[in-house]
């Protein structure tokens, strides 16, 4: 897609966002992504690698991000930000803890998820590993049912990939 076709399609997306996302069907699980599909779409991408349950440092990952897109005037043709997540990462990124491993843990504040909605509506992206679903024996279905969030094969190799792709490597700690 040329930037010139991205551009149109963001233009109609933010023109119509409430029509269309009302039209659209309920995903039954998020899109799965292939290694190979994974693209640097901008000339500024970075990942922000998310392989812990600690809600001060995701608070703080989403607070970077936000102040990382405020450079860019939150255009998501400047910069694309992916936030890959994989082990105890992924459990802010569920629609539910029940049947988890960290079902008994505090509940997570929901502030989070309204932060982490308002990024993705800049072109963030999730994307949460097979991996540490299969290894957990969780459900794929478990995860929010959001556009922003894909299943990848494998949470440290997507890492990998996007950093081959030129990607930038951030991790909050």
């Amino acid at each position: 897609m040329t930037e010139l076709d991205r551009r149109h399609v963001l233009a109609a997306l933010a023109a119509g966002g409430a029509a269309v996302a009302g039209a659209v069907p309920a995903q039954a699980k998020p899109r799965e992504l292939t290694l190979a599909e994974l693209r640097k779409e901008t000339d500024v991408a970075c990942l922000y690698h998310c392989d812990f349950g600690d809600d001060k440092r995701y608070d703080a990952m989403l607070r970077n991000i936000n102040n990382h897109l405020s450079v860019y005037d939150f255009d998501p043709l400047n910069t694309k930000i992916v936030i890959v997540a994989h082990a105890a990462g992924i459990k802010y990124h569920l629609s539910t803890l029940a049947g988890t491993p960290w079902e008994k843990a505090a509940p997570i504040d929901p502030d989070l998820a309204k932060r982490m909605e308002a990024l993705a509506k800049y072109g963030v992206e999730v994307y949460l590993c097979r991996i540490t679903f299969e290894r957990q024996k969780l459900d794929i279905g478990l995860a929010k049912d959001a556009p922003y969030i894909k299943i990848v094969p494998s949470g440290v190799a997507t890492v990998a990939a996007l950093q081959g792709k030129g990607f930038a490597y951030l991790k909050v700690g």
